[in-house]
């Protein structure tokens, strides 16, 4: 069963900040995250344009994050198996004429080990408070699917996939922006926000697996929805940390961070170097010894 889910994430900020933002965001976050056995591998970080996306920057990526893997997943799975590989373009801004200033992402995230499983990942930012219905442009049909949940940055509910991805226990009903003046954010901020934008990300996955699929696609989408909570509450609490400074700027450091990556080698005897290299590394039968302990996993799922 394939899952398709749009999260929409306000935040207090206009396009142009968050272009800064979401830039220095990763790059701060890749180098929290990044340790001797675990981390983000930077494979290649290039501008691209085509008819489709425009002009924009194209990244590839490799997470290796298994301690932060469900554990009823490492039982039966192996290490290789809990690394992705993740393609993104990212087109900023891109102009539609009947919807507006937009900016318009797209990731696609693969898992070498299981051959079938897709997520693909959709963002479209827009100057709003999240009330656009349909900005993907979807049609009828996967419109009466599609399920929507706003993530309030502001709220402080958790869950267990919260304290897996996140760190960040800033109060943000006490959090007032130093360079900008903004914040705190109090209930229905959201509508009383200049600026304000809205990300609206469109997750859609797919892991065709008889006995565990389901399982895995719900644990990813809250997975998913844990990162989207963490990355968009540390835009905003870094604000005075990335306010004011340039794309320019930005791009000297995520140098400076991709020469940290390429000097740590996250302790790693061999290192990919392409995609291609990335899915050649796992062994061909990878999928049929999964296909082989089917009996067991599903004894598993049902304790």
């Amino acid at each position: 069963m394939v899952l398709m889910k749009e999260f929409r994430i306000v935040m207090p900020m206009s396009l142009d900040e968050y272009q800064v933002a979401q830039a220095y965001m990763v790059t701060k976050m890749q180098q929290q995250n990044t340790n001797s056995t675990e981390g983000v591998e930077i494979l290649e970080n290039k501008s691209f344009e085509d008819d489709v996306f425009g002009k924009g920057q194209y990244t590839s990526k490799v997470y290796r994050l298994q301690s932060k893997a469900p554990t009823w997943l490492t039982t039966f799975a192996p290490a290789d198996a809990l690394i992705m590989q993740e393609e993104a373009w990212n087109a900023y801004p891109r102009c539609k004429t009947d919807c507006g200033s937009s900016i318009i992402c797209f990731s696609f995230v693969q898992c070498p080990y299981f051959t079938k499983f897709q997520l693909t990942i959709e963002t479209v930012h827009r100057a709003d408070n999240g009330q656009s219905e349909n900005v993907h442009g979807l049609s009828k049909e996967i419109l009466a699917v599609r399920d929507v949940e706003i993530v309030d940055i502001a709220s402080s509910a958790r869950d267990y996939w919260s304290y897996v991805v996140g760190s960040n226990n800033t109060d943000f009903s006490n959090f007032k922006s130093g360079k900008t003046g903004r914040g705190p954010l109090l209930e229905g901020w959201q509508d009383r926000s200049n600026p304000v934008l809205t990300a609206y990300k469109l997750v859609t996955i797919d892991a065709p697996y008889w006995g565990f699929g389901n399982k895995l696609e719900q644990a990813l989408l809250l997975g998913e929805r844990a990162l989207f909570l963490e990355s968009h509450r540390n835009c905003f609490a870094w604000i005075d940390e990335w306010f004011g400074m340039t794309m320019q700027q930005l791009r000297e450091l995520d140098l400076q961070s991709d020469s940290l990556n390429e000097t740590q080698k996250l302790g790693r005897p061999a290192l990919v170097k392409s995609m291609e290299d990335f899915g050649k590394r796992l062994a061909p039968e990878s999928e049929d010894i999964y296909l082989g302990q089917r009996s067991q996993l599903s004894t598993q799922l049902s304790t």
